[in-house]
């Protein structure tokens, strides 16, 4: 079990060291993830922080990495910490705006081992201020983030595991 963790914490620092040092190309955004005709971009904000993976027992499968939740800070486009972003998932700017939302589409990142991108529908649930108006997200230029290589076998149930991640976030408003 040692080895096993030993494994999975040198994935995970490797995986820590790609983010840090890669800084993904901006590939066209596919047309599955424009968002409304009606949306005109509000905001771009960078991500950074971890995707966050738990070895479950599956009952018709076996044990599998399980997706936990992201945790994550949000960065303006001056590289100044505007906000967090967590399971829901949410988005919470220092003003305490805060929207919640759902994934509407998605599609592989073009980026070898970085999670999906995603268009998601979002819904007000915080304050007035700089993300209340929001009506979706585009999760773009992602780098990291994936489940461990290591597999999850039945000695590594109920262990979490934190993969560093970094994206991009597009906030639409209605214009």
């Amino acid at each position: 079990m040692k080895r096993t963790l030993l494994a999975t914490a040198l994935a995970v620092a490797a995986t820590a060291a790609a983010v840090a040092s890669a800084a993904p190309p901006s590939p066209d955004i596919p047309a599955a993830l424009e968002p409304a005709a009606r949306e005109a971009l509000a905001d771009t904000l960078s991500a950074k922080g971890v995707q966050i993976y738990e070895c479950r027992a599956e009952s018709t499968s076996g044990p599998a990495w399980k997706f936990i939740a992201p945790e994550a800070d949000l960065f303006d486009t001056d590289g100044e910490q505007i906000g967090l972003h967590g399971a829901g998932p949410f988005w919470q700017a220092v003003d305490g705006s805060r929207i919640v939302g759902q994934v509407k589409a998605r599609t592989e990142a073009p980026t070898r081992g970085a999670i999906p991108w995603l268009l998601l529908v979002t819904q007000s649930t915080g304050a007035a201020g700089r993300f209340s108006e929001v009506t979706s997200i585009q999760r773009i230029d992602t780098v990291g983030g994936l489940a461990p290589v290591e597999p999850c076998t039945a000695e590594l149930i109920g262990v979490r595991t934190r993969t560093p991640y970094t994206a991009i976030y597009r906030l639409f408003s209605l214009s």
